[in-house]
């Protein structure tokens, strides 16, 4: 299975990071609550600790440009001269600085022409430096060196196929990408590896990712993902060309191990937009604005340990959540999923369980859907991370009959949603914004389906469903609610009033607040 892939159907199927440069453009900042810095810049789990200390900046058309002139020592590449790039990088040793004149920069008419840097290399851009693909050459940046920075430049015209990426398209480890514009690529914007920085960076309308955060082998770690604009990916519609690919978005981030996620404005990609797939570990997110999204606001799958807070997430899903609902699929549809995703001690980070907190949710498709599939667990053929195995079990033939019948690996086969604290938030709904879907919007879920597959399973029936309710430590209290909120318990057919949802059997919401919202906009 492609590494981007998920579920067809929900139903079915540590870094220290510098401070944003939020400063870049006050004239063109967007509207996001400002989160305070406790000056210690740790990047930790406590209040706001290392968080951005002003608003989320617009970067798209306003990033930082480059130096007029070369630097001293700068090798000076030509615009115009077609190849003078590669022909350069070939030409001199590791480390040397590339200054790229202003102008447009192409490559031969070779497909697979492409930039290979070597260990330390520096690409920068003067103002006005383009660097185009011009609809034929696959890659801009190939090459697994080292500590490559790449500044400054405009990267557009690229036709990387599915799942590739045009920047760093061979996940080299500690490269920095800052105050570039990638644009209008095939596949994905730029790819990522160990310890890369990508910092104030316009990713925007690329065909599938503005960033795919995958290598292979034993996955990255220690990334940094602050202060970019993250807009319109996926203008080739993946989904509606594969259909239950999983493959959309505007980040999708695969077994990293160490993420921070800052800062950013994620909004108008068409799909998540952000989305963690398959044993990722140790996120924190935190200080940006992620808006207007079809998908979800962020998808968190079959992943671990993860801190989200102060973050401003709203009209998020409500493309999606309109087609699920015009289906008449009852599936919550959440500005925040959660699936078989939880917090566990065992697996090393920052913090060991999940919480979300500090954020403001406005006017969402629905709110936080916490989900776990009870036929999804490793070794099952509804698993569709195929291959993988939860990070507690380095065998996926471990999690066979008859030792998963038993413990430790009964319980170590499945990814499982626990350990999730959700407090301190504020839910808004107005049914006008998310035009007037009375049982299918302005919900809260906690539930999981019956098992029935396959057929060794030890998790049939509804092992799963009362474990997820009951004994998995998910816990809502603390919220400001504001609108008529309805909450699932278990599954998709129980759905409970406040009354229930606080005072039934496994309360939630002690010391939340529920106030009315707006008129209902004539629905």
């Amino acid at each position: 299975m492609s590494h981007t892939r998920s579920a067809a159907r929900r139903r079915r199927g540590a870094v220290v990071a510098t401070a944003v440069g939020l400063a870049l453009v006050a004239a063109c900042q967007v509207g996001v609550v400002p989160v305070a810095d406790d000056g210690s810049g740790s990047g930790g789990v406590g209040p706001s600790a290392g968080a951005p200390t002003g608003p989320v900046a617009a970067v798209c058309d306003n990033t930082v440009p480059g130096p007029a002139e070369p630097p001293a020592g700068a090798v000076v590449v030509r615009a115009g001269v077609v190849g003078d790039l590669p022909e350069q990088v070939d030409a001199n040793p590791p480390g040397t600085v590339f200054w790229l004149e202003p102008g447009t920069h192409t490559m031969t008419p070779d497909q697979y022409a492409s930039v290979e840097p070597k260990d330390g290399d520096t690409f920068v851009g003067a103002p006005g430096a383009v660097l185009d693909g011009r609809g034929v050459n696959q890659y801009a940046f190939v090459s697994t060196a080292a500590d490559v920075t790449v500044r400054h430049l405009v990267v557009t015209g690229f036709v990387a196929p599915a799942d590739q990426g045009v920047v760093n398209h061979d996940s080299g480890d500690g490269w920095v990408v800052e105050h570039n514009t990638i644009e209008k690529n095939r596949g994905a914007g730029l790819m990522a590896g160990a310890r890369q920085v990508v910092r104030g960076n316009c990713l925007r309308d690329n065909g599938q990712y503005g960033m795919n955060a995958y290598q292979p082998g034993n996955g990255i770690t220690d990334l940094v993902v602050e202060g970019n604009e993250i807009v319109g990916n996926n203008t080739d519609d993946w989904e509606a060309r594969v259909e239950g690919c999983g493959c959309t978005g505007g980040v999708k981030f695969w077994a990293v191990d160490g993420a921070d996620v800052r800062g950013n404005w994620v909004h108008d990609n068409r799909g998540p937009g952000l989305w963690g797939d398959t044993n990722n570990n140790d996120f924190l997110v935190e200080g940006n604005v992620i808006e207007d999204n079809d998908g979800e606001a962020l998808f968190y799958e079959t992943s671990y340990n993860m801190v989200l807070r102060d973050n401003v997430i709203r009209r998020n899903a409500i493309v999606s959540g309109r087609t699920f609902a015009q289906d008449t699929d009852d599936f919550p549809v959440g500005a925040v999923y959660l699936s078989e995703s939880g917090g566990e001690p065992r697996v090393p980070a920052r913090t060991d369980r999940i919480e979300i907190t500090g954020n403001l949710f406005e006017d969402n498709w629905s709110g936080i859907t916490l989900w776990e599939n009870a036929d999804r667990f490793c070794n099952s053929a509804a698993n569709t991370s195929t291959g993988n195995c939860t990070l507690l079990v380095p065998d996926v033939a471990e999690c066979s009959q008859p030792a998963i019948a038993s413990e430790p690996l009964y319980s170590d086969c499945r990814w499982k949603t626990q350990r999730v604290d959700i407090h301190g938030n504020t839910f808004t709904a107005d049914p006008a914004v998310t035009g007037c879907a009375p049982g299918y919007a302005d919900r809260m879920a906690v539930l999981s389906n019956v098992g029935t597959y396959p057929d060794w399973s030890p998790y049939m029936g509804d092992v799963v469903q009362r474990a997820i309710v009951a004994d998995q430590d998910l816990t809502w209290r603390d919220n400001t609610y504001v609108g008529a909120w309805t909450f699932l318990v278990a599954s998709t057919g129980r759905v409970v009033p406040v009354a229930e949802w606080q005072g039934g059997p496994h309360p939630q919401d002690s010391g939340s607040t529920f106030e009315p919202g707006p008129s209902d906009g004539g629905c």
